[in-house]
């Protein structure tokens, strides 16, 4: 960039394949929220999630219903505002405005991200153009680490993108927090419908999505993707469990339980990523992880319970 003219000091987006928890997790920081990776995955919902489209591509990560999660995000402390929907003949002056509106939140001290691809944070801005993080950095170059104002050149000829600000707003009470993440976990797998888009499954229809797609498109890229992205969440879904059990010992035990069972689905879908496994193999693997998936939210469900009926103080 040409010389900075605003920089939000200290806002940094980690390494993490589920980019939109990682431009949570650099808000939540800089804000000074003091929470775990973990428990931004799972207060978010995020560690709940799988969607999978019916084709098996790179695109699950980023394609459902976001704006079900903006209460839950609210809950954290983080008040996420989406500036809109832009793609391929956004006109110049929709993009000024729209680099206005985010000039002005971070001049205000408030961090902003887009989701074009992958989710950036935006952390600063000179006269030509903004910084996004690049989250992979030094090891992949993917995705641009600018954003030229008006032009938005870097996007390619083709692009769909979303703006967001992300405003620091006072987090509810702790355990109300938790229940209803536990609630959103549930509801992604009692009532997936609700949660989906065209084209995609979320819960069990993820998992007969992807089952389905296994023929002609488990050795594609696109079956690694969502299979390391899933199971990063049930991976810190494990560690947000074992952290509820510490807190609410009433919950203790089947805290305990629990994030075995997502250390399970996180290894199984770990595994199922592999795009050399015989498509036989995968989709064996994958109906056992769904049912396994049906079984942890039962579980998941007395957890809540247990939570609602007395936690110990």
């Amino acid at each position: 960039m040409a010389e900075e003219a605003h920089t939000l000091k200290d806002l940094n987006q980690p390494p993490l394949n589920t980019t939109m928890m990682g431009v949570l997790k650099g808000a939540a920081d800089y804000h000074g929220r003091e929470l775990s990776t973990p428990m931004v995955f799972g207060l978010s919902g995020h560690a709940f999630l799988i969607n999978i489209h019916t084709q098996l591509c790179p695109s699950g990560p980023y394609c459902w219903q976001r704006e079900n999660m903006k209460p839950l995000i609210a809950n954290m402390g983080i008040e996420m505002t989406d500036l809109g929907f832009f793609g391929t003949g956004t006109s110049e002056a929709a993009k000024s405005e729209v680099d206005t509106k985010l000039r002005a939140a971070l001049d205000a001290g408030i961090p902003c991200s887009l989701n074009n691809l992958e989710n950036q944070l935006i952390t600063a801005y000179d006269t030509e153009s903004f910084a996004t993080a690049q989250p992979w950095a030094p090891k992949m170059k993917f995705p641009p680490a600018t954003l030229s104002f008006g032009t938005w050149k870097e996007f390619g000829k083709r692009y769909h993108v979303n703006f967001y600000t992300l405003k620091k707003v006072e987090p509810a009470d702790r355990l109300a927090a938790i229940l209803a993440s536990l609630e959103y976990g549930i509801a992604l797998h009692r009532e997936p419908a609700k949660h989906s888009l065209d084209g995609y499954g979320v819960g069990p229809d993820a998992y007969d999505a992807w089952i389905g797609a296994v023929p002609e498109h488990g050795a594609k890229h696109g079956n690694w993707w969502n299979g390391v992205v899933w199971a990063e969440c049930r991976e810190m879904a494990a560690k947000y469990v074992a952290e509820i059990g510490d807190a609410y010992p009433v919950a203790s035990d089947l805290c305990a339980r629990l994030s075995k069972q997502y250390e399970q689905i996180g290894a199984a879908l770990r595994k199922a990523s592999d795009k050399d496994m015989p498509a036989d193999e995968k989709t064996t693997l994958l109906k056992e992880t769904k049912a396994l998936e049906a079984a942890t939210t039962t579980t998941l469900e007395q957890l809540a319970a247990a939570l609602r009926a007395g936690p110990a103080s």
